[in-house]
């Protein structure tokens, strides 16, 4: 039979209340009550129910986390530090897998508040005006490790249109003026935003040409992309990324097409995964802090669950650049 709460009350010759304070941390127990309490748990092998003890105090110490894609190496990396931080904070995790799907973004959000979880963290994803609407209703806490154009939501990430606006700078002074933008077409706020500060710094430098954008997700796009850039006769120079995966199968494709990189065109990522440095020769890319992304957004999300002031909730970390062989 399993072993509950009475019997570790009754071995112990304390009360439940008394063993409740014990498992819960609560501080108004004897130094001596606490060791006998819990080296009965320890004997028993009592494992306390937690949907019991979710009821009794109305939080059950689990998060919800919503990932677009669980095999993305980007994302992965941010699950990482969240991971880490909810297990020093001793809370549990239930991912859910939307595969950059807007209906199945709705669905977890849904499935994961009806479970009571306390509090959930979005990793990304489209996060149209449905989901909006559903997640305006929801109580408990709520936190974005990416953008978001709703002001309300909570939020860590780097500046991305400002460090885009960065190396395209550079690549300007450099004599680059033919930019090839290629995103993933599901973050459509922030890349757009992105694309915006493209063409703005080609204009303030003077430049007459406009940025070609495309989307697209995978290393065989990557290089589909090149192939059908190079027999457009596109004069094309630089290529700015979202994914790393793509900018590989496009720096794969210029040897293809013994295009010398980065002399004849540069291509700059802006993921900072394993991916980029994989890569022969190695990708340039925007150093983004992927572990440190989740492990804030986490500790975040703790901080609003506990109602601790937090001054903070648009959340804008630091950023490095790891210029490697991809750029002069």
């Amino acid at each position: 039979m399993a072993i509950t709460i009475y019997d570790v009350a009754r071995e112990a010759n304390v009360s439940m209340a008394t063993v409740s304070r014990v498992l819960n941390g609560n501080p108004n127990v004897k130094p001596d009550t606490r060791r006998r309490v819990k080296e009965v748990i320890k004997r028993l092998n009592y494992k306390p129910n937690a949907v019991a003890r979710g009821l009794a105090s109305k939080k059950t110490k689990t998060i919800g986390v919503i990932i677009p894609d669980v095999s993305d190496l980007y994302y992965s990396a941010i699950l990482k530090g969240l991971e880490d931080v909810s297990e020093m904070y001793q809370y549990q995790i239930i991912i859910s897998n939307t595969d950059n799907d807007a209906n199945k973004e709705l669905k977890a959000f849904e499935t994961l508040s009806s479970n009571q979880v306390d509090g959930i963290i979005f990793l990304g994803g489209s996060l149209d005006e449905a989901t909006h609407e559903v997640i305006e209703q929801y109580d408990n806490p709520i936190v974005m490790c990416g953008y978001s154009k709703h002001k309300h939501m909570s939020t860590v990430n780097i500046n991305y249109p400002d460090a885009v606006g960065e190396v395209v700078s550079d690549m300007i002074k450099r004599g680059r003026e033919n930019f090839v933008y290629v995103k993933s077409g599901y973050h459509s706020f922030l890349e757009d935003s992105i694309g915006e500060r493209i063409q703005a710094e080609l204009d303030a430098h003077g430049i007459s040409t406009k940025i070609d954008t495309y989307d697209a997700l995978t290393y065989e796009a990557g290089i589909e992309l090149f192939d059908n850039l190079v027999n457009s006769d596109s004069k094309v120079d630089a290529v700015i990324s979202i994914s790393d995966e793509v900018a590989g199968g496009v720096l794969h494709g210029t040897l293809d097409h013994n295009v010398k990189v980065p002399e004849d065109l540069e291509i700059m990522s802006c993921s900072n995964t394993r991916i980029a440095y994989m890569m022969r020769p190695q990708l340039s890319t925007i150093a983004v802090p992927l572990y440190d992304i989740g492990a804030v957004g986490m500790r975040l999300l703790t901080k609003l669950m506990n109602k601790e002031e937090t001054e903070i909730t648009h959340v804008e970390l630091p950023y490095k650049f790891n210029y490697s062989e991809t750029t002069l």
